[in-house]
């Protein structure tokens, strides 16, 4: 039986195989919510893995979505799923993304510059751009099916959720990501923040579901060369946005323009790096 494609995102195609969802990340790549015309060989694979990691081996994971990662005997053409499938259970996702933020940074950081908050939540003054946060903070926003996400305070979340339901991701949120971060600083990757999302299956158990704690999801930072006061560099396409931001001719509207070798190479090396620091090993990638 072939699996059938529901649709395609920015980075990842979903398909219904039998009674499974499977998740197929693609080596596209996004900036600025325009898919570029250039892909990151690979980038599928390295995403695949390092999630297939946190999912095995991070208990706070768990209750997830997740059934495997393997391509089942007899699926037409295997060689396009292999080593980018994540095969999971149906679930009815959650209206809210649940982002944590661990440090000031991105459009937190530009917020508190203006107003002292991180998104409408007070913080302390005298703070620098990218500075630990006196502790994480949990800031949902809407999930836009087109565009950008938009924050929303904790009231309007719980009103989206319900309150217990509320409460459940976001406390189960600041678990995942605390978690994540002691783990991610043994192999000296420092998790600025994270985003997560969540479902509920048949009986309204509450499921980590989509792919987890990945550069596409994360800031992770090396831990050598952070210091508060600049931003410091990061395992993720923001070398591709550095690059983007650097042109003058391009709106941010579709179409994006062609990335430079020298752009995809150095993305590439970053998703890379990042994976043999937090699984200890890398992927066999496809010859370039």
């Amino acid at each position: 039986m072939d699996p059938v494609l529901l649709r395609s995102g920015k980075v990842r195609d979903i398909y219904r195989w039998n009674d499974e969802i499977w998740l197929v990340a693609t080596d596209r790549i996004s900036a600025y919510d325009v898919i570029l015309p250039n892909p990151i060989p690979g980038k599928g694979i390295l995403l695949t893995s390092i999630s297939k990691f946190w999912f095995e081996n991070l208990p706070a994971a768990r209750p997830h979505h997740v059934l495997g990662f393997d391509v089942p005997t007899g699926v037409p053409s295997p060689e396009t799923y292999a080593g980018r499938l994540t095969r999971c259970r149906s679930a009815e996702p959650l209206t809210v993304e649940c982002v944590v933020r661990g440090y000031l940074a991105g459009s937190a950081w530009e917020e508190y510059k203006k107003k002292g908050s991180a998104w409408g939540r007070p913080l302390p003054k005298g703070l620098q751009e990218s500075e630990k946060l006196p502790q994480p903070i949990f800031t949902p926003t809407t999930k836009a099916e087109a565009g950008h996400d938009l924050p929303m305070t904790e009231a309007e979340a719980e009103k989206e959720l319900g309150v217990p339901l509320f409460r459940q991701v976001r406390d189960r949120s600041l678990t995942l990501y605390e978690s994540a971060r002691t783990r991610a600083a043994k192999v000296g990757i420092l998790l600025a923040d994270t985003k997560f999302e969540f479902g509920t299956d048949e009986k309204g158990n509450l499921l980590l579901i989509d792919e987890l704690l990945t550069p596409d999801s994360s800031r992770f930072w090396p831990a050598d060369s952070y210091r508060p006061g600049v931003s410091p560099p990061s395992f993720d396409k923001q070398f591709v946005r550095d690059y983007l931001s650097s042109l003058k001719d391009w709106n941010k509207q579709s179409p994006g323009p062609a990335l430079p070798p020298a752009v995809i190479q150095g993305t590439l090396e970053r998703y890379r790096e990042a994976c043999r620091l937090l699984t200890g090993s890398e992927p066999p990638l496809p010859k370039t």
